[in-house]
């Protein structure tokens, strides 16, 4: 297990039954980087990765 399971196993114990629109997403993922911009390539690789999930390209 990674490290950062545990932050993801939290996620979806707090909000797994909500929905949220990628747009919600994308404002949080600015918020986060905003205040923590040491983290900016791993979000913006996170956003990339995600935007390009299902490009048939891309396997």
């Amino acid at each position: 297990m990674y490290f950062t399971d545990r932050g993801i196993e939290e996620l979806v114990e707090r909000r797994g039954e909500e929905e949220v629109s990628l747009l919600w997403l994308g404002e949080r993922l600015r918020e986060f980087v905003d205040l923590n911009p040491e983290f900016e390539t791993p979000v913006e690789r996170l956003a990339t990765w995600l935007a390009r999930l299902d490009d048939e390209d891309a396997e």
